[in-house]
């Protein structure tokens, strides 16, 4: 595995942009990035929930903050000329499938049209190395025969959602083989990646109609929230994990390695992919006070029962694996929730994972690397 400290160092004074740090994954990825000396510009919407992590640690105070919409192309433009970034990470979107039922046209405005407009920004603008542009595992075509999905499998989509992050990966697709060939990268010094993550979980997400945050709001307040489709089975990983793969993925292209101008996934081990029952009975048992929960009987939009992704193109070739098995995850997550409602400094807290997850992954380095035991 490439050597953690020399890749910690890589990001030190290193310009980047990051859309969407006011989202529950753009908090987390601009405080480990502040955290390892970068100049972290961040362009987003306000954040999306109160509370927010973005708000809780304080975020707007670590980075250049710009408040602005992926869909104003100009305003869109004017950031990246300002932030003259070396790397992109583009994590803007409207993220829920339930959401896409109810606001269709503002989906696809967003993640479509979003994710060009960044991609034509960056152009017109020059200078950026490596832009990775974060879609979803949701982006498959999901036919549930059972199979893990590769990076080769056709794109496509039920619900809004879904077919906007497959739509978006054509964007990318398009736009790379036409303006950012790595062929010719002389002429443009760019390198694009998308990069497809499963289910995330931890502290500070409080989106509307996703299962943890209904489990924590529903049990620190001592109700027994209502579960839609408890037998949908998820790669469920902690949210580091896939920031993980976005950071070495951009280093990758940084340095023009052209191969990594790909699609990837970012995913947990194959026993990770579990049942929504299962994540619910977790964190109930993890939460104590005699948490539980109920499923719902009323009918609901259709989500995918079945969704697992398939990482091994970037374990062989990005040296990237996750390090925290999906019962840590989910006890990291319940221990930042418990911390929130007793009224810890959130901020350090949210550091303190981001160092534990570090270390563990040193340990793990130098224990294959025959250096510990």
């Amino acid at each position: 595995m490439e050597n953690l400290v020399a890749a910690m160092d890589f990001w030190r004074g290193r310009r980047v942009l990051v859309t969407g740090h006011t989202g529950f994954k753009g908090a987390w990825l601009a405080l480990w990035l502040t955290d390892m000396g970068a100049e972290v510009t961040g362009y987003a919407l306000p954040a999306p929930t109160t509370p927010s992590l973005f708000e809780l640690a304080d975020v707007g105070a670590l980075v250049t903050h710009i408040a602005g919409d992926v869909r104003d192309l100009p305003a869109l433009t004017r950031a990246v000329r300002q932030a003259r970034p070396e790397v992109v990470v583009h994590l803007a979107a409207q993220s829920l499938v339930r959401v896409s039922y109810d606001a269709p046209v503002e989906t696809y405005a967003t993640n479509v049209m979003g994710t060009v407009n960044l991609l034509e920004a960056v152009r017109q603008v020059g200078g950026a190395r490596a832009v990775v542009c974060v879609t979803s595992d949701k982006c498959y075509e999901n036919r549930e025969t059972g199979r893990p999905y590769r990076e080769s499998d056709p794109m496509g989509g039920h619900d809004p959602y879904s077919s906007s992050k497959g739509a978006a990966e054509l964007v990318v697709s398009a736009w790379r083989r036409s303006f950012f060939d790595s062929a010719p990268m002389g002429e443009h010094g760019t390198l694009v990646a998308t990069a497809r993550a499963g289910n995330v979980i931890g502290g500070g997400d409080w989106a509307k109609d996703r299962l943890v945050p209904d489990l924590m709001t529903a049990f620190a307040a001592g109700r027994r929230p209502l579960i839609r489709f408890p037998a949908s089975i998820r790669p469920w990983q902690h949210v580091l994990e896939p920031l993980a793969g976005y950071l070495n993925l951009a280093q990758r292209l940084w340095r023009g390695e052209s191969g990594a101008a790909e699609a990837w996934n970012f995913g947990p081990d194959d026993a990770d992919a579990r049942p929504v029952a299962h994540i619910a009975d977790r964190l109930a048992a993890l939460w104590s006070d005699g948490a539980g929960w109920d499923a719902t009987g009323d009918a609901q939009p259709h989500e995918a029962a079945y969704l697992k992704l398939d990482c091994s193109k970037a374990v062989a070739e990005l040296e990237w694996r996750p390090q925290w098995p999906l019962d840590e995850a989910l006890r990291r997550t319940v221990d930042w929730y418990r911390a929130f409602v007793e009224g810890a400094d959130m901020a350090a807290f949210t550091r303190g994972q981001i160092q534990a997850r570090l270390s563990g992954a040193l340990a793990g380095q130098n224990i294959r690397a025959g250096h510990g035991s």
